[in-house]
């Protein structure tokens, strides 16, 4: 009983900690990531480039406050993340959808939100606790608008 237990119970807390949790309102997707990227669809959902257009310059997923992007109607841009011109030409949907999902993965000191996490946030207010920033069809439609910035 004791060498199953030895065998199964770090596998166990592997698995755990590689699948996002489904607590709060809305469900986080399940994922994986392999290497510096998260390659398949968030729950196999195909992206819409300007329901994703609208995230990125409105303020629920609030991208301008970090990065400048090709959006000249929003007259504020940040300057604090990397400019978003050119995106879809530096980086693969994968790399995209890891970064959005879970960049402290790649770098546990970023100040980049995670936008679909709602387990290890820091300083999340009460009524936000338990759902993430953008639902899995955000993330999606964000990512295939910035791979239209080439």
């Amino acid at each position: 009983m004791r060498m199953i237990l030895a065998v199964w119970l770090p596998a166990a807390v592997a698995l755990a900690a590689a699948v996002p949790s489904t607590a709060g309102s809305d469900p986080i997707a399940i994922y994986q990531i392999v290497g510096d990227a998260i390659p398949a669809p968030l729950d196999d959902l195909d992206g819409d480039p300007v329901r994703g257009r609208a995230i990125v310059a409105g303020r629920k997923g609030n991208c301008l406050a970090c990065h400048e992007a090709p959006i000249p109607e929003e007259p504020f841009h940040g300057n604090l993340g990397p400019p978003l011109d050119g995106i879809g030409s530096r980086a693969s949907s994968g790399a995209l959808r890891l970064r959005l999902v879970a960049p402290r993965t790649l770098n546990p000191d970023t100040v980049m939100p995670a936008f679909h996490q709602v387990e290890g946030l820091r300083r999340v207010l009460a009524p936000h606790r338990g759902s993430p920033i953008l639902a899995a069809q955000e993330i999606e439609d964000v990512i295939a608008y910035l791979l239209t910035l080439r």
